[in-house]
C-alpha cells in the first residue's frame, strides 16, 4: 500500500518540467492542503540530479487556488555557490499561474551549534485524546493531532486570551519523516484567525516560509510524534500572520515557518 505522503511524489519529467496531480485525500475545503503542494515542490526539487546540499528554506506564494487534477512545475537552479544552491518554481494550470516558490539548499559545515528557542511544555502525547475533524478536511485524516492548548475553535470567536495552538503531531499510518513530509507538518496549523473570528471566517493562505534546521541525521532519528506550536501577531484588514515550529519529542527545532494569510469578515 502506497502512503499518502508517497502519493505526491509521484510525478511526471521532462527535463525541468515536472507534471504532477493533486489527490483526493490531500483534499482541503477548497482545493488541495497547501502542505501537500508544499511536499510536492520540495520532493521535486531535492530529487533532482543536480541538487546541491539538502533543504533549507522553501517560500511559496499562493497566487491563485489549484483546482483537482493535473498541474505543471517548472523548476531551475539559478545559482550554485560553494555551500548553498538556490532553486525557483512556477506552478501553472490550465496556462495560468497558481504559485511561484524559492528555495535554498545548503551544504552542512562543522560551526557553532545552539539552540536558542525553547519547546512548550506540555504532556506527553500519550496523555491526549486525538481530536475529531470534520470529513471535508481530507488531509487532516493523514494524521493524529493531541492538542494540549488552543484546539481548533467553533463558529465563535473571541476577543481576548492567547492565539497560540500546541499539539503533538503524529502520522495516521507510520512511515520515517523526510523533508517534504515535514514541510506538509508545517502546514497543519489552521489560520489564527479562526480563534478570533470563528472556524467560518473564508480565510486562507498567500504566502509562507519554510525553514529547516535539522539535518538530515537528525530526521533519520526522530521518532513518530512532532510537537508543534503556532501563534499570531497581527490581524488587520484582511490579512494576518502566524509564526509556527516544530519540535522533536526530545527538543530539537526541526523547522520554523511563518505565513500570511488573508480573511473576510
Amino acid at each position: 500500500m502506497t502512503h499518502p505522503i508517497e502519493t505526491l511524489y509521484d510525478v511526471s519529467r521532462t527535463d525541468r518540467t515536472a507534471t504532477a496531480s493533486t489527490r483526493p485525500e490531500w483534499g482541503n475545503m477548497v482545493g488541495p492542503f497547501g502542505g501537500a503542494t508544499v511536499a510536492t515542490v520540495l520532493n521535486i526539487i531535492q530529487t533532482d540530479p543536480e541538487a546541491f546540499g539538502r533543504p533549507a528554506s522553501l517560500t511559496l506564494n499562493f497566487a491563485a487556488p489549484l483546482a483537482d487534477g493535473e498541474y505543471t512545475v517548472d523548476y531551475a537552479p539559478v545559482r550554485t555557490n560553494r555551500t548553498n544552491q538556490h532553486w525557483t518554481a512556477t506552478i501553472t494550470q490550465d496556462g495560468k499561474v497558481c504559485a511561484t516558490a524559492t528555495a535554498l539548499f545548503a551544504v552542512e559545515r562543522d560551526t557553532l551549534s545552539t539552540i536558542e528557542a525553547s519547546p512548550p511544555q506540555v504532556p506527553g502525547p500519550e496523555d491526549l485524546q486525538v481530536a475529531p475533524f470534520p470529513p471535508v478536511l481530507a488531509w487532516a485524516g493523514n494524521y493524529e493531532m493531541r492538542f494540549a492548548d488552543g484546539i481548533v475553535p467553533g463558529p465563535e470567536g473571541t476577543t481576548g486570551g492567547s492565539t497560540v495552538s500546541t499539539y503533538w503531531l503524529r502520522q495516521s499510518i507510520e512511515r520515517h519523516w523526510d523533508y517534504p513530509s515535514l514541510g506538509a507538518a508545517a502546514d497543519t496549523f489552521f489560520p489564527r484567525v479562526y480563534i478570533r473570528a470563528g472556524a467560518g471566517v473564508p480565510a486562507g493562505t498567500v504566502t509562507m516560509t519554510l525553514y529547516f534546521h535539522a539535518s538530515p541525521d537528525e530526521i533519520t532519528a526522530l521518532g513518530p510524534d512532532l510537537l508543534c506550536t503556532a501563534e499570531a501577531s497581527r490581524f488587520h484588514n484582511g490579512l494576518g500572520d502566524q509564526t509556527a515550529r516544530i519540535w522533536s519529542a526530545d527538543g530539537n527545532l526541526l523547522v520554523s515557518s511563518h505565513q500570511m494569510i488573508y480573511f473576510k469578515g
